[in-house]
């Protein structure tokens, strides 16, 4: 919306934050019918899941936050008729390893035949790839019952065991600590390693921790699109939340960045929302409220007693290369190990090691991280000349750093951070990183790191929690309502990640919170 309109003075569905939730919510309602205002803090919609050229004078478009697409419905993408589309990645993961003073790896994909092939070599035997294959037909089998879920109404858990239909499964993913799993079926610790890190990611947890924080992290890791694939977004995350707002705009819902919602009123049946611009304050009225942020921010904004501070646990490391690094490891192509999950110092005790260490106070010796390459599937996202001249990206997510250890001086221990995690990346490679990465137009590497107060500050994710707290099981559970977007006021709803079945780039709760107030409405 354009600086000097202003909004009308009254809406069906006032959208607060104009992240990918925000935006399937708006699109939803407003293709129903329903007048839809979103208010936007920042001067462009799309919230983490945004691109963006961060290297001053290079044309290399970044997912700069968020960078996989696993769990977006394609029903979402049906019924918006959202111009979106996805690329599989040909190769799952690449682990490298020195075993008997030697460089090797474990190369998952390129087929079943060299993935029985890469464990046969790293393990010395059959057994730990037919555990495998166990074990993750398994998973996939609670996928396939689990995703369609988590677009229709919260099933109680007894509703959804029965959906699972499968005790041992149910007793694996949802009851015990992971851990007992992976230390039950693998015996290779590398292995094991690899199975952990998807009950890790943003999760600052042990493999046995009796909360199950992991598990539900986990699940949500392998149930994606009822494969638990995770796809590669098509001119990257920036594509599929500018399809999201052209949808909503083109079904009449209005757009409002640089406006910022700063306090909601309500009696269960109307509401009124105040927001701040550059020229001052402002008050709209609606029949309902959903907010796109997290359970904090909606405290604030409602003025009631806020749940518990979250905690992010992640460093994210955007960059680009002028070509890809040669690895120790003669018998991968870098092409291919760097095309899925490149795992660094993620070894199942290196895991355990780095989250007691972090879990002291002090930064992990050899912080975990996985990296991937997104301009090997996609080379969109590069100009002309940087994919002329093999130019690549690459995207660094590590683990097992809590916001905590960065409170007395982030800045500092961003660096010292981002050194180590690089120096656990040199120790595969044949060459530096460094010797490989672009410089941007005043011929500073290209290069960018962001903490969890980082994103906190950038995004308001509280304490940097990519998933604004700690994920919920996908059923119902006391005070969760219907659809898991409800609150303690009838019109006001929660369609951010902080929802129950939230987090990732899903599009999930936004669904979820338009459906629960058109069924109100009697839609």
């Amino acid at each position: 919306m354009p600086a000097h309109e202003g909004p009308q003075r009254s809406y069906d569905a006032v959208i607060v934050g104009g992240g990918h939730n925000g935006l399937v919510a708006a699109a939803y309602l407003a293709r129903a019918g329903r007048s839809v205002l979103v208010l936007e803090r920042l001067g462009n919609t799309g919230g983490a899941a945004v691109s963006t050229r961060p290297f001053t004078g290079v044309d290399a478009r970044l997912s700069r936050y968020s960078y996989l697409v696993s769990l977006l419905p394609r029903k979402i993408v049906r019924d918006l008729g959202l111009d979106f589309r996805v690329r599989t990645r040909t190769v799952s993961s690449y682990t490298p390893v020195e075993r008997d003073g030697r460089p090797t790896g474990l190369l998952v994909g390129g087929g079943e035949r060299r993935t029985r092939e890469a464990f046969a070599r790293l393990t010395g035997g059959e057994g730990e790839y037919r555990a495998w294959q166990r074990f993750y037909d398994m998973t996939g089998r609670v996928a396939k019952s689990v995703f369609p879920t988590l677009t229709e109404p919260l099933p109680t858990r007894d509703e959804l065991r029965r959906r699972v239909d499968d005790e041992e499964a149910w007793r694996v993913l949802f009851e015990e600590p992971i851990g007992v799993a992976v230390e039950t079926r693998f015996a290779d610790d590398l292995v094991r390693g690899v199975v952990l890190t998807d009950a890790l990611i943003g999760t600052f947890a042990d493999a046995h921790d009796p909360s199950l924080a992991q598990n539900r992290c986990f699940l949500y890791h392998v149930i994606g699109g009822g494969t638990g694939a995770w796809d590669v977004p098509v001119g990257g995350m920036g594509a599929l939340t500018d399809a999201l707002a052209g949808a909503a705009r083109d079904a009449g819902a209005v757009l409002a960045t640089g406006h910022e919602a700063v306090g909601i009123s309500s009696d269960g049946r109307a509401a009124e929302v105040t927001y701040r611009t550059a020229d001052g304050d402002g008050v709209v009225g609606a029949r309902h409220v959903l907010v796109n942020a997290s359970p904090q921010e909606l405290a604030v904004l409602t003025g009631d007693q806020p749940p518990a501070p979250a905690e992010g646990a992640q460093l994210k490391v955007n960059m680009l290369l002028k070509r890809l690094p040669r690895l120790k490891d003669t018998g991968v192509d870098p092409r291919e190990a760097f095309s899925g999950t490149f795992h660094i110092a993620e070894g199942y005790r290196q895991l355990a090691t780095a989250h007691a260490q972090a879990a002291a106070g002090r930064l992990p010796e050899a912080p975990p991280s996985e990296i991937y390459c997104h301009s090997l599937t996609d080379p969109t996202i590069l100009g002309p000349d940087l994919v002329e001249q093999g130019y690549q990206t690459l995207t660094l997510f590590g683990l097992h750093t809590p916001a905590r250890l960065f409170d007395h001086d982030n800045d500092g221990v961003r660096e010292e951070l981002l050194a180590s995690t690089l120096a656990q990346l040199d120790a595969h490679l044949a060459e530096p990183l460094a010797d490989c990465l672009a410089t941007d137009a005043d011929g500073r590497p290209c290069i960018e790191a962001k903490t969890p107060l980082d994103l906190e500050r950038d995004l308001r994710l509280p304490g940097g929690n990519i998933f604004h707290r700690a994920l919920s099981w996908p059923y119902a559970q006391e005070d969760t309502g219907r659809w898991g977007v409800e609150t303690g006021h009838a019109n006001v709803l929660l369609c951010g990640a902080g929802a129950v079945r939230g987090g990732g780039v899903s599009g999930v709760p936004g669904h979820n919170a338009a459906m629960a107030v058109l069924e109100q409405l009697g839609d």
